[in-house]
């Protein structure tokens, strides 16, 4: 079987032709997340509608300890993760987030008291929320330093140019 070689495109650097057969497979992706979207919108109406403001759950105990201890093992391998460089820090924190904001939204919305209430706020405002938006800011710096963040390919040429130039220049 005879394999046939893609044509450089006129003007695309060689890593935007990389992403470009990389991502063919993904095609089907982002409609498939879209259409998620799509159905989810009438589920949540009907939730809102159908749902009793008041429910009792048996194994809320359960389910609250089991959140908070997912929560803790995702701090700790945040924490882990940092000390150690780990590739893994960016999903880390990016999960970390994700748990606290979830964490703050339900201590609000299920407050059965006053005071709970209050407290819960407190939490979010204090604790929660800000941990998160560091735990974004730490996946950020993460992605940026592994080198997957795209770059301005103009300021790549660039910046090899000046490479290219200091190495002529040594020479």
């Amino acid at each position: 079987m005879q394999q046939t070689q893609e044509a450089p495109i006129s003007g695309t650097s060689t890593h935007e032709l990389d992403d470009h057969r990389a991502n063919r497979g993904l095609v089907w992706l982002a409609p498939l997340f879209a259409l998620s979207a799509v159905v989810l919108v009438p589920v949540i109406v009907l939730l809102a509608v159908a749902l009793p403001s008041i429910h009792r759950a048996e194994h809320w105990d359960v389910a609250w300890a089991g959140f908070d201890g997912m929560l803790a093992l995702l701090l700790l391998a945040v924490a882990i993760t940092t000390w150690r460089r780990s590739p893994w820090l960016e999903g880390a924190a990016s999960a970390a987030a994700t748990l606290l904001f979830v964490d703050a939204w339900f201590d609000v919305l299920t407050s059965s008291t006053q005071a709970d209430l209050v407290m819960a706020i407190v939490e979010a405002v204090v604790v929660e929320v800000p941990l998160a938006v560091v735990c974004l800011l730490v996946a950020r710096s993460a992605k940026q330093k592994s080198g997957l963040v795209r770059r301005d390919p103009a300021a790549v040429q660039l910046r090899l140019a000046r490479i290219a130039r200091i190495s002529s220049v040594q020479t």
